[in-house]
């Protein structure tokens, strides 16, 4: 039956048919040819996998990510970002990057972030003497922040999975964002004085200043969602709502840049991103609910301390193989099918499960900006007209500075672990 499972999915994959409807038909097909559990289970554990309150949030940061997308938030942080580092060698590029992580504390999705800072600063980079595939990769790369830095839908999906508190995901991903961070501004300024991309002219203070008062309401509002949720004033799915109310007003009233025509498609394109999403998690919610009838976790567990019970060297078969499976299927699916497999391991070597997430999400974070499913690579790829083989090449030496950064996690807990130990 497991051997069936697997070939059946693999059948699927290669045949093309969505993530989502393989995991559907392979769990369902199994549970039908066997005794495992009747066929009526399928349809009352895809919906147990979504019965979450905690998976509300996911359907409102993505409403507030859309929301923020069009309400020219994006636009002010990348002045904000430019007034900073903008006169820096490779200064473009470092504004990619810094505007990137601002917008991740707002959105929770690296294909937002990449659609949002991509549709502004790709042309513009390319307009100042960029190379192409290289501001396409450099973008696709800043946008992985989305899923790292708090609030972050996998972060999400990763509490709920592991049975921890999401609010704890969201701090320990908050160190991790800002290495990832330091290490591709550091990247940008290397290649940049290589090539010679060279900055823009020096802000003054007073043009600091004003970027900043423009850019002030939204700096503040993960400072409000991450502050509310840390201070015990809302949970999680309480701080998505919020996010959604603080970005419609700031967008409709405030900047004015969302008008009442643009609602109806904002809520449609949010509908379709949640319906592909939960989606997706229903389905890989049935697959688990399979595989653990059929006690792969526990033969899994067996394998892994079969070959060793050294921790580090866990970890670096479970990072080589996270990286592998990132290329190929989504963060959602991925973490909702594997968690439940390797945790218990990881947790009987006395890893901490926090740390473990992170671990998890920064490595499925890479698959982003990793052919053939990186996502971030089809979004850049759309808005600089480039294909994806050329943006692939560009991408392979912020690839190798993440496999270092994952490196660098997996093997400090004190930075996945330290924020969460004392707030």
């Amino acid at each position: 039956m497991i051997a069936l499972l697997f070939l059946s999915l693999a059948v699927f994959f290669a045949l093309g048919v969505p993530i989502a409807i393989s995991l559907g038909f392979s769990s369902a097909l199994v549970a039908g040819m066997g005794e495992l559990a009747p066929l009526q289970l399928v349809p009352q554990q895809m919906f147990n996998a979504i019965n979450s309150f905690p998976l509300m949030a996911i359907p409102f940061f993505i409403l507030a990510g859309s929301l923020m997308q069009t309400g020219g938030i994006s636009q002010r942080l990348v002045n904000f970002a430019s007034s900073l580092v903008g006169h820096i060698t490779g200064g473009l590029a470092m504004v990619v990057i810094v505007t990137s992580m601002f917008f991740a504390a707002i959105s929770g999705s690296g294909a937002a972030t990449t659609a949002a800072i991509g549709s502004i600063l790709i042309p513009a980079m390319i307009a100042k003497g960029y190379d192409p595939n290289y501001a396409s990769a450099n973008q696709a790369v800043s946008g992985a922040l989305g899923v790292i830095i708090p609030p972050s839908i996998p972060l999400i999906l990763y509490g709920i999975s592991a049975k921890q508190s999401v609010g704890d995901m969201f701090i320990a991903g908050i160190i991790p964002g800002v290495i990832v961070t330091i290490s591709l501004l550091i990247s940008a300024y290397i290649i940049s004085k290589r090539k010679g991309y060279m900055g823009v002219e020096k802000a003054s203070l007073m043009d600091i200043g004003k970027a900043f008062k423009s850019a002030i309401l939204s700096l503040l509002m993960p400072i409000i969602v991450l502050g509310g949720i840390y201070g015990g004033i809302f949970t999680p799915t309480e701080a998505a709502v919020i996010a959604v109310f603080y970005s419609f007003v700031v967008g409709v009233f405030v900047y004015r840049e969302i008008k009442w025509k643009d609602i109806p498609k904002i809520f449609r394109e949010s509908s379709v991103t949640t319906a592909i999403t939960m989606i997706i998690i229903s389905t890989a919610g049935l697959f688990s609910f399979v595989l653990n009838r059929l006690k792969v976790p526990d033969l899994v567990s067996d394998m892994f301390l079969g070959v060793s019970t050294n921790v580090y060297i866990f970890i670096i078969i479970v990072n080589v193989f996270l990286l592998i499976v990132g290329m190929f299927m989504e963060a959602a699916a991925a973490i909702l099918i594997f968690v439940p497999i390797l945790l218990p391991v990881a947790t009987s070597l006395g890893m901490d499960p926090v740390h473990f997430g992170i671990i998890v999400v920064v490595n499925l974070a890479i698959g982003l900006v990793t052919p053939p499913v990186g996502l971030n690579l089809f979004v850049a790829s759309k808005i600089s007209n480039i294909r994806i083989d050329q943006i692939s090449k560009a991408i392979i030496p912020f690839v190798l500075i993440l496999f270092l950064d994952v490196l660098i996690i997996s093997l400090i807990p004190f930075f996945s672990t330290w924020l969460p130990s004392i707030m």
